[in-house]
Protein backbone atom coordinates (compact mmCIF):
# COMPACT_ATOMS: atom_id res chain seq x y z
CA UNK A 1 0.00 0.00 0.00
CA UNK A 2 1.13 3.56 -0.67
CA UNK A 3 -0.24 6.88 0.54
CA UNK A 4 0.03 10.42 -0.76
CA UNK A 5 2.41 12.46 1.39
CA UNK A 6 2.72 15.52 -0.83
CA UNK A 7 0.79 17.41 -3.53
CA UNK A 8 2.51 20.22 -5.40
CA UNK A 9 1.35 22.27 -8.35
CA UNK A 10 3.48 24.62 -10.41
CA UNK A 11 1.23 27.38 -11.76
CA UNK A 12 4.07 28.86 -13.83
CA UNK A 13 6.25 26.35 -15.64
CA UNK A 14 9.76 26.43 -14.20
CA UNK A 15 8.86 28.51 -11.14
CA UNK A 16 8.47 27.44 -7.51
CA UNK A 17 5.79 24.97 -6.52
CA UNK A 18 2.68 25.51 -4.43
CA UNK A 19 2.12 22.68 -1.90
CA UNK A 20 -1.44 21.84 -0.91
CA UNK A 21 -3.27 19.40 1.36
CA UNK A 22 -6.14 18.93 -1.12
CA UNK A 23 -5.98 19.21 -4.90
CA UNK A 24 -8.46 19.09 -7.74
CA UNK A 25 -7.28 16.82 -10.53
CA UNK A 26 -8.37 18.11 -13.94
CA UNK A 27 -7.86 16.37 -17.30
CA UNK A 28 -4.63 18.41 -17.58
CA UNK A 29 -3.30 17.49 -14.13
CA UNK A 30 -3.53 19.33 -10.82
CA UNK A 31 -5.64 22.48 -11.13
CA UNK A 32 -3.66 25.38 -12.67
CA UNK A 33 -0.49 23.28 -12.96
CA UNK A 34 1.79 24.73 -15.66
CA UNK A 35 -1.04 26.89 -16.97
CA UNK A 36 1.37 29.85 -17.31
CA UNK A 37 4.65 30.06 -19.16
CA UNK A 38 7.52 32.54 -19.03
CA UNK A 39 8.77 33.29 -22.55
CA UNK A 40 11.42 35.28 -24.30
CA UNK A 41 10.26 38.32 -26.25
CA UNK A 42 10.06 36.23 -29.42
CA UNK A 43 7.98 33.43 -27.84
CA UNK A 44 10.60 30.88 -26.85
CA UNK A 45 9.93 29.29 -23.48
CA UNK A 46 12.16 29.89 -20.49
CA UNK A 47 13.26 26.93 -18.40
CA UNK A 48 15.51 26.43 -15.39
CA UNK A 49 17.88 24.72 -17.81
CA UNK A 50 19.05 28.17 -18.94
CA UNK A 51 17.22 30.47 -16.52
CA UNK A 52 17.72 28.88 -13.08
CA UNK A 53 16.47 32.03 -11.29
CA UNK A 54 12.95 30.93 -12.27
CA UNK A 55 13.13 28.75 -9.15
CA UNK A 56 13.03 31.93 -7.05
CA UNK A 57 9.71 33.13 -8.48
CA UNK A 58 6.87 32.03 -6.17
CA UNK A 59 3.44 32.23 -7.81
CA UNK A 60 0.13 32.07 -5.96
CA UNK A 61 -3.00 31.45 -8.01
CA UNK A 62 -6.46 31.89 -6.50
CA UNK A 63 -8.59 28.71 -6.64
CA UNK A 64 -10.88 30.08 -9.36
CA UNK A 65 -7.85 31.17 -11.37
CA UNK A 66 -8.82 34.82 -11.69
CA UNK A 67 -5.91 36.40 -9.82
CA UNK A 68 -2.19 35.62 -9.80
CA UNK A 69 0.30 36.96 -7.26
CA UNK A 70 4.05 36.79 -7.85
CA UNK A 71 6.84 36.96 -5.27
CA UNK A 72 10.47 37.22 -6.28
CA UNK A 73 13.95 38.31 -5.23
CA UNK A 74 14.60 42.04 -5.08
CA UNK A 75 11.13 43.06 -6.28
CA UNK A 76 7.86 43.89 -4.56
CA UNK A 77 5.04 41.33 -4.88
CA UNK A 78 2.81 41.82 -7.90
CA UNK A 79 -0.88 40.85 -8.12
CA UNK A 80 -2.51 40.74 -11.54
CA UNK A 81 -5.93 39.88 -12.89
CA UNK A 82 -5.52 36.90 -15.21
CA UNK A 83 -6.38 37.87 -18.78
CA UNK A 84 -8.20 35.21 -20.82
CA UNK A 85 -9.34 37.48 -23.66
CA UNK A 86 -6.21 39.24 -24.93
CA UNK A 87 -4.92 38.42 -28.42
CA UNK A 88 -3.00 35.16 -28.69
CA UNK A 89 0.77 35.10 -29.15
CA UNK A 90 2.71 32.42 -30.96
CA UNK A 91 5.01 30.49 -28.63
CA UNK A 92 7.21 27.43 -28.98
CA UNK A 93 7.64 24.57 -26.52
CA UNK A 94 10.28 21.94 -27.31
CA UNK A 95 10.10 22.82 -30.98
CA UNK A 96 6.30 22.55 -31.19
CA UNK A 97 4.25 25.68 -31.90
CA UNK A 98 1.44 26.65 -29.52
CA UNK A 99 -0.31 29.83 -28.52
CA UNK A 100 -0.56 31.74 -25.26
CA UNK A 101 -2.50 34.71 -23.92
CA UNK A 102 -0.05 37.48 -23.11
CA UNK A 103 -0.58 38.84 -19.58
CA UNK A 104 0.59 42.36 -20.29
CA UNK A 105 3.40 44.83 -19.84
CA UNK A 106 3.33 45.16 -16.04
CA UNK A 107 4.06 41.51 -15.35
CA UNK A 108 6.51 41.38 -18.27
CA UNK A 109 8.51 44.19 -16.67
CA UNK A 110 8.31 42.56 -13.24
CA UNK A 111 9.63 39.22 -14.55
CA UNK A 112 12.35 40.89 -16.61
CA UNK A 113 13.63 42.66 -13.49
CA UNK A 114 13.39 39.59 -11.25
CA UNK A 115 15.09 37.28 -13.76
CA UNK A 116 17.56 39.76 -15.19
CA UNK A 117 16.56 38.99 -18.77
CA UNK A 118 13.70 40.21 -21.01
CA UNK A 119 10.66 38.03 -20.33
CA UNK A 120 6.92 37.85 -20.82
CA UNK A 121 4.14 35.76 -19.25
CA UNK A 122 1.49 33.87 -21.19
CA UNK A 123 -1.45 31.73 -20.11
CA UNK A 124 -2.86 28.61 -21.74
CA UNK A 125 -5.83 29.71 -23.87
CA UNK A 126 -9.22 28.06 -23.30
CA UNK A 127 -9.05 26.45 -26.74
CA UNK A 128 -5.63 24.92 -25.99
CA UNK A 129 -5.66 21.30 -27.15
CA UNK A 130 -2.48 19.37 -26.54
CA UNK A 131 -2.39 15.59 -26.71
CA UNK A 132 0.34 13.93 -24.67
CA UNK A 133 1.82 10.55 -25.52
CA UNK A 134 2.99 7.48 -23.68
CA UNK A 135 1.23 4.26 -22.73
CA UNK A 136 -1.81 6.25 -21.55
CA UNK A 137 -2.40 9.38 -23.65
CA UNK A 138 -3.72 12.53 -22.05
CA UNK A 139 -3.55 16.30 -22.22
CA UNK A 140 -1.66 19.02 -20.39
CA UNK A 141 -1.00 22.73 -20.27
CA UNK A 142 2.66 23.65 -20.62
CA UNK A 143 4.09 20.60 -18.80
CA UNK A 144 7.07 18.91 -20.43
CA UNK A 145 5.04 15.90 -21.50
CA UNK A 146 2.38 14.05 -19.49
CA UNK A 147 0.35 16.13 -17.00
CA UNK A 148 1.44 14.51 -13.71
CA UNK A 149 4.79 13.51 -12.26
CA UNK A 150 4.78 10.94 -9.45
CA UNK A 151 7.77 10.07 -7.27
CA UNK A 152 8.08 7.95 -4.13
CA UNK A 153 10.01 8.68 -0.95
CA UNK A 154 11.78 5.27 -1.02
CA UNK A 155 13.21 6.16 -4.45
CA UNK A 156 14.62 9.42 -3.09
CA UNK A 157 15.94 7.67 0.00
CA UNK A 158 17.87 5.18 -2.13
CA UNK A 159 19.33 7.98 -4.24
CA UNK A 160 20.38 9.92 -1.15
CA UNK A 161 22.05 6.84 0.30
CA UNK A 162 24.11 6.54 -2.88
CA UNK A 163 24.91 10.26 -2.86
CA UNK A 164 26.14 10.26 0.74
CA UNK A 165 28.16 7.10 0.12
CA UNK A 166 30.18 8.97 -2.50
CA UNK A 167 30.57 12.05 -0.29
CA UNK A 168 27.82 14.22 -1.77
CA UNK A 169 25.03 15.92 0.16
CA UNK A 170 21.53 14.39 0.15
CA UNK A 171 18.93 16.20 -1.93
CA UNK A 172 15.42 17.37 -1.01
CA UNK A 173 12.37 16.21 -2.91
CA UNK A 174 11.87 19.66 -4.47
CA UNK A 175 14.96 19.11 -6.63
CA UNK A 176 12.76 16.77 -8.74
CA UNK A 177 9.60 18.93 -8.85
CA UNK A 178 6.99 16.14 -8.50
CA UNK A 179 3.23 16.71 -8.44
CA UNK A 180 2.45 13.67 -6.28
CA UNK A 181 4.76 12.25 -3.62
CA UNK A 182 4.04 8.76 -2.25
CA UNK A 183 5.32 6.72 0.65
CA UNK A 184 4.79 3.02 1.26
CA UNK A 185 5.19 -0.10 -0.86
CA UNK A 186 7.19 -1.52 2.08
CA UNK A 187 9.98 0.92 1.36
CA UNK A 188 10.74 -0.56 -2.06
CA UNK A 189 12.45 2.07 -4.22
CA UNK A 190 11.14 2.65 -7.74
CA UNK A 191 8.02 0.56 -7.24
CA UNK A 192 6.31 3.35 -9.18
CA UNK A 193 8.07 2.15 -12.34
CA UNK A 194 5.62 -0.75 -12.53
CA UNK A 195 2.30 1.00 -11.94
CA UNK A 196 -0.16 0.98 -14.83
CA UNK A 197 -3.60 1.88 -13.43
CA UNK A 198 -3.98 3.86 -10.19
CA UNK A 199 -6.66 5.63 -8.20
CA UNK A 200 -6.79 7.91 -5.19
CA UNK A 201 -9.66 9.92 -3.77
CA UNK A 202 -12.11 10.49 -6.62
CA UNK A 203 -9.49 10.38 -9.38
CA UNK A 204 -8.00 7.70 -11.60
CA UNK A 205 -4.66 7.74 -13.40
CA UNK A 206 -2.86 5.79 -16.09
CA UNK A 207 0.86 5.27 -16.52
CA UNK A 208 2.29 7.22 -19.43
CA UNK A 209 6.08 6.85 -19.30
CA UNK A 210 9.19 7.00 -17.17
CA UNK A 211 10.29 10.49 -16.15
CA UNK A 212 13.56 11.15 -17.96
CA UNK A 213 15.55 13.68 -16.00
CA UNK A 214 17.35 16.75 -17.31
CA UNK A 215 19.69 19.47 -16.06
CA UNK A 216 16.90 21.09 -14.01
CA UNK A 217 17.66 18.49 -11.33
CA UNK A 218 21.05 20.17 -10.86
CA UNK A 219 19.44 23.50 -9.87
CA UNK A 220 19.21 24.29 -6.15
CA UNK A 221 15.57 25.34 -5.76
CA UNK A 222 16.34 27.53 -2.75
CA UNK A 223 19.09 29.60 -4.37
CA UNK A 224 18.20 29.43 -8.05
CA UNK A 225 21.74 28.36 -8.99
CA UNK A 226 23.19 25.28 -10.63
CA UNK A 227 25.06 23.19 -8.10
CA UNK A 228 27.12 20.68 -10.07
CA UNK A 229 26.73 17.28 -11.71
CA UNK A 230 24.50 15.69 -9.07
CA UNK A 231 22.10 13.96 -9.09
CA UNK A 232 22.53 13.08 -12.78
CA UNK A 233 26.00 11.63 -12.24
CA UNK A 234 24.83 9.20 -9.56
CA UNK A 235 21.55 8.35 -11.31
CA UNK A 236 23.57 7.37 -14.38
CA UNK A 237 25.16 4.59 -12.30
CA UNK A 238 21.89 2.68 -11.90
CA UNK A 239 18.95 4.38 -13.62
CA UNK A 240 19.91 4.51 -17.31
CA UNK A 241 16.84 4.25 -19.53
CA UNK A 242 16.78 2.21 -22.71
CA UNK A 243 15.62 5.27 -24.67
CA UNK A 244 18.53 7.33 -23.35
CA UNK A 245 19.03 9.52 -20.31
CA UNK A 246 18.29 8.59 -16.72
CA UNK A 247 14.84 7.88 -15.26
CA UNK A 248 13.57 8.94 -11.85
CA UNK A 249 9.83 8.79 -11.16
CA UNK A 250 7.00 8.29 -13.63
CA UNK A 251 4.62 10.41 -15.67
CA UNK A 252 0.87 9.83 -15.43
CA UNK A 253 -2.16 10.80 -17.50
CA UNK A 254 -5.55 11.56 -15.96
CA UNK A 255 -8.19 8.91 -16.65
CA UNK A 256 -10.88 10.35 -14.37
CA UNK A 257 -10.72 13.82 -12.78
CA UNK A 258 -11.57 14.28 -9.11
CA UNK A 259 -10.29 15.46 -5.76
CA UNK A 260 -7.27 13.94 -4.00
CA UNK A 261 -5.73 14.73 -0.63
CA UNK A 262 -2.59 14.16 1.37
CA UNK A 263 -3.17 10.94 3.31
CA UNK A 264 -5.21 9.27 0.57
CA UNK A 265 -4.27 5.72 -0.32
CA UNK A 266 -2.95 5.35 -3.86
CA UNK A 267 -4.41 2.03 -4.94
CA UNK A 268 -2.78 0.24 -7.87
CA UNK A 269 -5.28 -1.72 -9.97
CA UNK A 270 -2.79 -2.95 -12.58
CA UNK A 271 0.96 -3.46 -12.64
CA UNK A 272 3.37 -3.99 -15.51
CA UNK A 273 7.08 -4.49 -16.10
CA UNK A 274 9.46 -1.61 -15.65
CA UNK A 275 10.50 0.06 -18.91
CA UNK A 276 13.94 0.84 -17.50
Amino acid sequence: MARITGLISYPIKGCAGSPAYDALVTPAGLAHDRSFLVTTEDGGFRSQRRSPRLALIRPEIEPEGGWLTLHGPGVDPLRIAVDTEAPRRDIELFGTPYQGIDQGEEVAGWLSEALGEPSRLVRVPPEHHRVTGGLTPGTSGYADSAPLHLLSLPSLEQLNARLTARGSAPLPMDRFRPNIVLDGWDGEPHAEDGVRQLRAGDAEFGYAKLAIRCAVTTVDQETGTKSGPEPLRTLADYRRAAEGGVAFGVKLAVVRPGKISVGDEMAVDAWGPSEL
